[in-house]
């Protein structure tokens, strides 16, 4: 008479559960990605050359001189998110660090 095999054991151990593959698990899709969000910032730009931008309300000198530089906004943009991120890291961090042991006092 034949013994049923064991599938418990170390031998005959089932293989452990496979993780759910995301989307950006896979290289290829970062690099789709990545290639959308530059085609995206070259139409936004090539847009800037031929739209005609209106000041902001208040007409003085000095605010229509950088509205009208070409990629003015797009150059602002990254420097305040370039700026936001420095700021959340060298000062927000000390605001909102704890020590280590905070939970266990």
């Amino acid at each position: 008479m034949e013994r049923p095999t064991d599938t418990h054991g170390p031998e005959g151990a089932a293989p452990p559960p496979q993780e759910k593959q995301h989307v950006f698990d896979d290289s290829r899709n970062v690099k789709r990605l990545i290639r959308v969000f530059f085609v995206a910032c070259a139409v936004l730009l090539a847009i800037d050359l031929v739209h005609h931008r209106h000041g902001s309300f208040e007409e003085s000198e000095a605010e229509l001189a950088a509205e009208g530089i070409f990629g003015f906004y797009g150059l602002f943009g990254f420097v305040a998110c370039v700026l936001l991120v420095l700021a959340a890291k060298y000062v927000l961090r000390r605001a909102v660090m704890r020590s280590e042991d905070y939970y266990d006092r």
